[in-house]
């Protein structure tokens, strides 16, 4: 199973999902992550994954362009993650397309404090929806 997380930045919400999904998933799935405008994987997003145990501190922002052939072709599943900006669209023949919208964490001001708590909070609800998404897969 092929499974591509979409946002706009690739560097919050969408890491969190390719690092939970990976993580939930192991070698049942190939997960990546890219977005429409990547730009810089998130500190937060590398330091709320790291305590729980999952690594991301080697991944990068990239663009759906970016991702291996042998990987978009025949995309099972298309995941956009955006909540209250445009998510990007990409064009699937095999992909089911699914919506789950969550607030971006980094799109607030705040303590460093206040931002990893509001990324730990988007991480659970990731987490959660991933693990429903999980069980749904392997029955």
């Amino acid at each position: 199973m092929k499974i591509l997380f979409m946002c706009v930045a690739n560097s919050a919400r969408s890491q969190l999902a390719e690092g939970l999904a990976k993580s939930i998933f192991g070698n049942k799935a190939w997960v990546e992550s890219a977005g429409s405008a990547p730009k810089k994987v998130n500190p937060f997003a590398i330091q709320v994954l790291k305590e729980i145990g999952i690594d991301i501190s080697s991944h990068h922002s990239k663009s759906f362009d970016d991702l291996k052939p042998d990987f978009t072709a025949d995309l099972n599943f298309i995941i956009t993650l955006c909540a209250e900006e445009v998510c990007p669209a990409m064009a699937s023949k095999t992909a089911q397309r699914l919506h789950w919208p969550f607030k971006d964490p980094a799109g607030q001001d705040g303590t460093d404090e206040e931002q990893l708590e509001r990324f730990r909070h988007t991480r659970e609800l990731i987490k959660k929806q991933i693990t429903a998404f999980a069980s749904e897969m392997t029955k």
